[in-house]
């Protein structure tokens, strides 16, 4: 033998014993040492600056007092934390079907919440306030009687209006929504936090804002938990070791700037797209989410629909009851209803946590193959019958008759319908921003909570839906002439 496969040969016994002692005892307990942390994860609805928010502008990242308070905890008690976003409303279902360990998003700790969570101690007192216009200012709740007031749905401020004698309360999703209803006029007030309050008031100067005393039992903000959680007690624990070492006032001013004093502006038409500025490549983003949504969904539809419109034409009545109720059902239920009961309902039926995106590209897909089943049963069965016929003379197996006889001069005659619904998927898709998906809506909506101002971003993404949709179809026209050609 040789002197260099000698060499080789030692080389690769020095290798074998060293990976022998990695795999054995010691390096099991070596393995054991590094083994990476417990992970907790957190949910929060990142439009509520400055608890929490997107750092759009950077690396996208979500950031805020909730957001650093959560960290905190979580590394002193030997957790890995993952933050999941999603709309606020959602925050208490998310917690109930296991999809979060807990919930931080300036969270009042209610009674009627207490009824279906847990919550910690509290770690932060806020106070209502009256945002109105600059000419037509409310400084009392008495001042709200007879008026229409915005509130944020399922928040604090949204129990405490209900309490306002005499108010017209108007409930939407996001604070975002509430400034454009406000500055449009539709709304007289809203009710939001101080801290929210300042930055609304900051960010658009023909606002005023009037604080409301604070109370902790009504607005102390709590951590969410889900019933009997174990996390609750070794969470309090932390929480008072922060009051007590000032870790929490430390944080607070960190997020909690003065009030600024608004500049002058022009009143009128105002539109300022330098408000984009630095987001711009964070929205961009939002497209390759999109694209790959819908044509995830396209093509799921296609295929499932194809199934089901083969059914309704197979003659076996089972098959046709089934695909003729299938349709039934998702036709006449909304598509956001079932976007959420899928996205919710998962995990609680079979334990399994779907992605967000997932859940979206599922629901979507069941939706479209519902319409797709009839266009396509509809293009078959405008194919001459004679065709079929003289396959079945010559001895033509079924199935290689559908694929290469039936179903070209079927796609061929259903092409403009299936573009139509391919649109309809680009243009739909933006509902899957509700579940959390950062779509190119979901970084709109970032983009509009951080800055309260909602046209300049709703118009740039609507620009981008347009732009996509023509490319679209430009392609299905290119497509249709080459398949005309072919005749």
């Amino acid at each position: 033998m040789t002197r260099k496969k000698l060499n080789t040969l030692f080389v690769a016994l020095v290798a074998f014993l060293l990976l022998f002692l990695m795999t054995g005892p010691a390096g099991q307990a070596s393995a054991a040492q590094a083994e990476p942390k417990k992970k907790l994860v957190m949910g929060t609805s990142p439009d509520y600056p400055p608890y929490e928010s997107v750092d759009a502008k950077n690396n996208g990242e979500i950031v805020g007092m909730d957001i650093d308070i959560a960290k905190y905890i979580t590394s002193q008690l030997g957790y890995e934390l993952e933050i999941a976003s999603m709309d606020f409303n959602g925050l208490i279902a998310a917690l109930q079907t296991g999809r979060v360990d807990f919930v931080m998003s300036a969270m009042s700790a209610t009674d009627e919440r207490r009824q279906n969570v847990d919550f910690s101690d509290y770690y932060y007192a806020a106070r209502n306030t009256i945002v109105s216009k600059k000419s037509a200012p409310f400084e009392t709740l008495e001042s709200l009687s007879g008026k229409l007031v915005g509130t944020q749905l399922g928040s604090t401020q949204d129990l405490f209006a209900e309490t306002i004698e005499g108010a017209q309360l108007k409930k939407l999703n996001k604070i975002p929504d509430l400034i454009q209803e406000l500055n449009s006029g539709r709304i007289d007030a809203a009710i939001v936090e101080d801290a929210v309050a300042v930055e609304m008031t900051n960010a658009n100067p023909d606002l005023a804002m009037n604080f409301l005393p604070a109370d902790l039992e009504e607005n102390g903000y709590a951590i969410a938990f889900p019933k009997q959680s174990e996390l609750v007690a070794s969470f309090n624990g932390v929480l008072s070791d922060m009051k007590e070492e000032g870790k929490l006032d430390e944080i607070s001013r960190k997020w909690f700037p003065e009030p600024e004093k608004p500049a002058d502006k022009l009143l009128g038409i105002n539109i300022d797209f330098s408000v984009l500025k630095g987001y711009i490549p964070y929205i961009l983003k939002g497209v390759y989410v999109t694209l790959l949504f819908t044509l995830v969904s396209a093509l799921f539809g296609l295929v499932w629909g194809t199934v089901l419109s083969l059914f309704k034409i197979s003659g076996i009545k089972p098959l046709e009851w089934f695909a003729t109720a299938y349709t039934s059902v998702f036709r006449g239920t909304p598509l956001l209803v079932q976007l959420t009961l899928i996205y919710y309902a998962t995990p609680q039926l079979t334990g399994y946590d779907i992605p967000a995106l997932m859940a979206a590209g599922l629901a979507f897909g069941l939706n479209s193959a519902a319409y797709l089943s009839e266009t396509i049963r509809g293009g078959i069965m405008a194919v001459d019958k004679g065709q079929r016929e003289a396959a079945i003379a010559l001895g033509v197996p079924y199935r290689k008759m559908m694929v290469r006889i039936i179903f070209p001069q079927a796609l061929r005659n259903i092409l403009p319908a299936l573009v139509n619904e391919c649109v309809a998927l680009l243009k739909e898709s933006s509902l899957v921003s509700v579940i959390g998906v950062a779509d190119l809506m979901r970084r709109a909506d970032v983009v509009r909570s951080n800055e309260f101002r909602a046209l300049e971003a709703l118009l740039f993404i609507a620009a981008i839906y347009y732009v996509l949709v023509l490319i679209l179809t430009t392609f299905a026209r290119m497509l249709e002439r080459r398949l005309r050609r072919s005749d």
